[in-house]
């Protein structure tokens, strides 16, 4: 049965990569990085290079009547522009992307005289019966924190840390964070051994990229066995999309990455080899 799901699960994910969005994944609400002025969450790479907090400018914070405190240092912020570019072979203009970066601070603990403007508000959720049936059957799991602002697995110490049930409008995004976290911890070495876990990786290299993909469909599948992909299935679908592009859209590496997300899920659920 499980394998039927996997099945359905990817290929509705292939049917779905043509939405894809950038390859980041913040489905809660609570703790995230955001611009203390707008309270607009911040995306991309800079979700990784900032702590959740508020964060505003220099110029920001003088204007509005606020100071940062002595010794303080910032926090970089990048983003892309374009520059337009005539090509000497050509003689033709092109737009050539040139990445820029600006300074902030943490209102909170970096300033003095400016007020928060964050809305902390939590969700009340009763946990979905399957999806923590799931999350028991992870017989040697690694141990998880849950704190708000970010998710992630640590392998060196071989923990997880995911945001809470209450910081997540949907309940089932909470299980599809946590089943991806859960995903990346089977590649530990004591575990399926998977190299995008086992070996140093830069960020956003072909490895990592990789693992991110099986993590994905992994949680994508167990969600599956859960009964809430319908929940999460455009979400895991826009993320796998933008993680593919970087691996110039070859759809055979989705297919890869399937079946070791499957021997993931597998793992997950306690299911052996033999019984698969």
């Amino acid at each position: 049965m499980s394998e039927k799901i996997y099945e359905m699960v990817t290929n509705r994910m292939i049917q779905l990569l043509e939405l894809g969005v950038v390859p980041w994944r913040r489905p809660w609400r609570v703790g995230a990085a955001v611009n203390w002025k707008n309270q607009k969450s911040y995306r991309g790479i800079n979700t990784l290079l900032l702590d959740p907090g508020e964060y505003a400018t220099f110029k920001q914070i003088s204007e509005s009547g606020g100071k940062v405190k002595k010794g303080e240092k910032g926090h970089i912020v990048v983003f892309w522009t374009w520059l337009e570019k005539e090509n000497e072979k050509t003689g033709k203009t092109e737009n050539i992307p040139l990445l820029r970066y600006y300074t902030v601070f943490e209102i909170n603990k970096q300033c003095e005289g400016l007020n928060s403007k964050r809305n902390n508000q939590t969700y009340e959720h009763d946990p979905i019966e399957e999806a923590e049936r799931i999350f028991r059957l992870y017989q040697d799991a690694p141990r998880v924190f849950f704190e708000s602002g970010r998710a992630f697995y640590q392998p060196s110490n071989d923990i997880i840390s995911v945001p809470p049930l209450r910081d997540y409008v949907n309940p089932e995004e909470y299980y599809c964070t946590l089943f991806h976290e859960h995903v990346h911890s089977t590649g530990h070495r004591k575990r399926l051994n998977r190299s995008g876990i086992t070996e140093l990786v830069a960020f956003g290299d072909e490895s990592y990229s990789k693992e991110e993909l099986i993590a994905e469909i992994g949680a994508a599948m167990l969600c599956g066995v859960a009964g809430i992909d319908n929940s999460t299935i455009d979400n895991s679908a826009a993320y796998v999309g933008g993680w593919l592009r970087k691996l110039k859209s070859d759809k055979r590496i989705i297919v890869q990455a399937a079946g070791q997300a499957q021997k993931a899920a597998d793992y997950i659920l306690g299911i052996t080899f033999e019984e698969a």
